[in-house]
Parts: C-alpha cells; structure tokens; sequence
C-alpha cells in the first residue's frame, strides 16, 4: 500500500478536483485506488446504498476510482447547522449536534478511529488518496490535528500542496503556508502545485525559481484554468442539495480532468513518491 495527501493553501484551491483527477489517473493505470477524507466540513451529502451519509467530494472521487461510494472514505462528517455547531456524522450516522469548541475537545478521542479507519482502507488498496481539509496552516487549530499534517503523520504519507493562482497571492500563499508549519511538517510536502493558471506560462518560470529557491520544494505541476461541470465543494459554497448526480456525464468531465492533470503534473515523479512504477 501507498499513499499520497493533497493539501491546499485555503479553502477552494482545489484538492477535492485534484484527488478526484488522480484518483482516475491511478484506476487507469491499473491500480487499485481508494479515496478518503478523514474529516469534511460540508452542507451537502450523498447517502451512500447502505444509507450512510458522506460528502460530495469523496463521492465524486469513488466514481473517479470506479468504486461504490462508501463511508469509510470519509469518516467523518461536519455538517453545518449554524454559524457555530455543526451535525456531526460519524461513520455515515448522525451522532449530535455539537459546537466548535465541544467538537475541538473531541479530535483527540477521534484521533484513534481514524488512525483504524486508514488502516483498514490501506490494507485492502494499492494506492490510497488523501484530501486535506482547508490550510494545514491554521495555526489556532492545529492542536491534535486529524485532518492535515496530523493525517498526513498517521499515514505517513508524503504530500502535495495546491495553490489557486487565479484568486492572486498564489506565491505568498505557497511561502506563508510552508513557513507556517513546524520543520519536521514541511519534511512531508514533496511538491507544490499552481492551479487555475490562465495566459503565458513563460511569464510564470521566474516567480517558479523563486519559490523553488525559497522553499526547496518543487514545483510539480502548473494547472491551467479548464471549466469542468464537476461539484467543487466547499463548505462555504452553497449548493443544490436536490440535484441529482448525472453520472454519465460526471464520468466524461472526470476523464477530461484526469487528462488535463496528465499533461501538466509531472506523474513521473508522484509516482516515485509512492514507490511504485508509472505504468
């Protein structure tokens, strides 16, 4: 088993999408690939056929690894009642409504089911991907972490960093994020990349130097902006929940996604950090 973390410079970078693409690109190259999010924060859900309730996000990545989804891709489940408590749903079942602060005195009893969780998925995959959830650099919650570096720790897993160029501040987002964090953190991002990206790439290379430079982390990658139908959520995003999937045509836009992501991620070298050959 391997595995591979995206995480993200805030909200909407774009993680959900990028492990959705390389969810497909794995299952096209033959590997047995499983998506999980230990922790989401969402409005919108998707019952599962067992009748458990899971995000959106890990419900488009299912169809991109051509699985059924499941709860045990995302454990659990923060569902926003207020501007201060939240549902929350724990291994698809909704448990109690509970408050920011109650929720946070929680994470370390939870810390244990998700370790168990992980290591079930892992078992009985080739490849598992795994989603971050906002910035693993807020710095007020980092404290028993167990959805970014905290994640990132209980599977050992090396990561990726995604940043959206399009909003601006893509390289100061990149720059703060990495610093933000403690040194044995910033061990684990093995490669950053630019998402959204829109004109001259050439215009792009020495502002890529630099923060190569600055962070000695490489740049893996320069997504170009590519409209897509596909659900990007978030949980400050408000949503259809009525609407149906399509999944015909989620599964059209989730191979023109993986594609987009072949031609611009170096997947040679993701591959190596997994330790397995680019078939």
């Amino acid at each position: 088993m391997s595995s591979i973390m995206v995480q993200g410079t805030a909200s909407s970078a774009g993680k959900s999408l990028m492990c959705a693409g390389l969810c497909r690109i794995f299952k096209e190259d033959g590997y047995r690939v499983f998506p999980f999010k230990s922790q989401n924060m969402s409005s919108k859900f998707y019952i599962t056929e067992e009748g458990k309730k899971i995000s959106t996000a890990q419900t488009l990545q299912a169809i991109a690894a051509g699985l059924k989804p499941s709860h045990h891709m995302n454990p659990i489940l923060l569902i926003p009642k207020s501007d201060t408590g939240s549902m929350v749903v724990i291994d698809g079942e909704d448990t109690e409504k509970m408050g920011a602060r109650e929720y946070f005195n929680l994470r370390p009893r939870l810390r244990e089911f998700i370790r168990e969780k992980y290591e079930q998925v892992s078992r009985e995959n080739q490849i598992v991907v795994i989603e971050g959830a906002g910035s693993p650099a807020e710095i007020n919650l980092k404290e028993d972490d167990i959805v970014n570096m905290g994640m990132a720790e209980i599977a050992d897993a090396s990561v990726l960093l995604v940043t959206d160029i399009d909003r601006g501040g893509a390289f100061a987002s990149l720059y703060g994020t990495v610093m933000l964090l403690e040194p044995h953190e910033r061990a684990r991002i093995k490669g950053l990349i630019i998402n959204k990206f829109r004109g001259d790439k050439s215009l792009l290379e020495p502002g890529i130097k630099m923060i190569e430079d600055l962070l000695k982390i490489p740049v893996v990658g320069v997504i170009p902006y590519v409209p897509l139908d596909l659900v990007e959520e978030d949980s400050l995003m408000e949503r259809d929940r009525d609407k149906a999937m399509d999944f015909l045509k989620l599964d059209r836009e989730l191979n023109k996604l993986a594609q987009v992501l072949r031609e611009n991620l170096d997947m040679e070298y993701i591959y190596s950090l997994l330790g397995v050959e680019d078939e």
